[in-house]
Formats: structure tokens, C-alpha cells, sequence
């Protein structure tokens, strides 16, 4: 499975982005997806998931309200939906899947990682 993340760029605080990760190669089941991010110098954080159906989905507590992970009409794709962006939102920006469908906040539970894609709020 591979994963192309892409709607990364610059923008000013306050602005939106829209981040969307496919998954292809051998995509027969549906996936559960998710966001993470990691920031220069931090670990990797937990942004947002969604469960294969679209019908469930986690946040983070810093970005609840401000983010939103959807599944478009695409199997095994998904947006985030970032607004009311802020410097603390600078990051790389990882979508992964995970073989059970399901959402989560453990990084150890997903099984593909796409390669990420920068995120840059200038202040």
C-alpha cells in the first residue's frame, strides 16, 4: 500500500488548509485512516482519525473545532479540513491506514505511512 499526501504549504495564521492522502496498490479492504504530525525538534502527535465507514472519528483536544477528517466518495482517501490555523500547527503532516477499519490514537496501530506533507503558519 501507498499513501500520497498532499495540500501542504505556506499560509498565515488564522488561514485554512485542506490536506488529502489515497492510499493505492493493494487497497481491496476498506481501511481505517488518520493524520498525525510532528514538528521540528517534537515527537509525533496524533491529529485525527476516521473508521472506514466515515461514521466515527478522533480528535486531538488541540485541534478539535479547528480540524475536520472526512472521507470523500474515493475508497481509501480522506481529507483534513484545517482552519483557524495557528504557528503551533507547523508540522509535517502524516496520513497512515490501519488494517482493522477502525479510528485511533496510537500511532503503533497503523500499518502504512505515507511520507508526509509540510505544513508552514507564518505568525
Amino acid at each position: 500500500v501507498q499513501l500520497q499526501a498532499s495540500g501542504g504549504g505556506l499560509v498565515q495564521a488564522g488561514g485554512s488548509l485542506r490536506l488529502s492522502c489515497a492510499a493505492s496498490g493493494s487497497t481491496s479492504r476498506p481501511y481505517g485512516m488518520g493524520w498525525f504530525r510532528q514538528a521540528p525538534g517534537r515527537v509525533r502527535e496524533f491529529v485525527a482519525s476516521i473508521n472506514w465507514s466515515g461514521r466515527s472519528a478522533e480528535y486531538a483536544d488541540s485541534v478539535k473545532g479547528r480540524f475536520t477528517i472526512s472521507r470523500p466518495n474515493v475508497r481509501n482517501s480522506v481529507y483534513l479540513q484545517m482552519n483557524s490555523l495557528s504557528f503551533e500547527d507547523t508540522a509535517t503532516y502524516y496520513c497512515a491506514t490501519r488494517n482493522d477499519g477502525h479510528e485511533g490514537i496510537r500511532a503503533r496501530d497503523y500499518n502504512y505511512w505515507g511520507q508526509g506533507t509540510l505544513v508552514t503558519v507564518s505568525s
